[in-house]
């Protein structure tokens, strides 16, 4: 149907707004998905029904969008725990001709009949598969837990292993310093010892060279070399 109608809005077709907007808010949609929606079922532009809302109906359901949007997070709540609300859920329906005889108010007191009954259509299932989950959840944490303590424990115990070895080659760096020391002391003092020599010896052979040198001549007396 195209959207051409220019007539004025009856409370049905207030009401069909209010029921698909909230249905949308409490569903987590945009306002905007919710007008084209009823732009499509009544035959008007998105724009008209975004003016209607804002304009006229909004102000009429105040705490039923209040109720919508607590019911939206409660949605997004448990989604994120893993629970799934049951498939037979209260939900406003789409509107009638039955409920448009109801009058304005039929959307808010679904609402809110909605808010009360959405805690209670959670299963028993729903919520064992839920506490098996975190069953499951808690087990792996504490396998997890174990396991990282286990390798706590080797890395502590490679730590002091390391440190031992540490020690013990401190240790023997020590020791090889101190022989070194002691060999160079008896390097040094073999080497002043060894030069004494060297300079005695020296002066043994000067000494020598030093010493006048005698030969006898024909007649038996002493003659001095040069």
């Amino acid at each position: 149907m195209s959207a051409v109608r220019q007539d004025a809005w009856t409370p049905d077709d207030d009401l069909v707004l209010a029921e698909v907007t909230l249905r949308h808010i409490r569903e987590g949609s945009t306002q905007l998905a919710a007008f084209e929606e009823v732009g499509r079922r009544l035959g008007r532009t998105s724009a008209a029904c975004g003016f209607r809302w804002n304009s006229t109906v909004r102000k009429r359901y105040q705490e039923a969008i209040g109720l919508a949007k607590q019911q939206r997070q409660k949605r997004n709540y448990l989604k994120k725990q893993g629970i799934l609300l049951e498939s037979g859920e209260a939900l406003l329906t789409d509107g009638s001709g039955g409920e448009a005889a109801q009058g304005e108010n039929a959307a808010g007191e679904a609402a809110a009949k909605n808010e009360t009954v959405a805690p209670e259509a959670l299963s028993l299932d729903a919520i064992i598969r839920y506490l098996r989950q975190w069953k499951n959840i808690v087990q792996d944490l504490n396998k997890q837990l174990r396991q990282k303590e286990k390798e706590l424990k080797e890395k502590d115990e490679k730590i002091r292993e390391l440190q031992e070895e540490n020690e013990r080659l401190n240790k023997q760096v020590s020791e090889v310093q101190s022989d070194y020391q002691t060999v160079n002391d008896d390097y040094k003092t073999l080497i002043r010892i060894m030069e004494r020599a060297r300079r005695m010896a020296l002066l043994d052979e000067n000494q020598e060279e030093e010493k006048p040198r005698f030969k006898m001549d024909a007649n038996g007396n002493l003659e001095r070399i040069e």
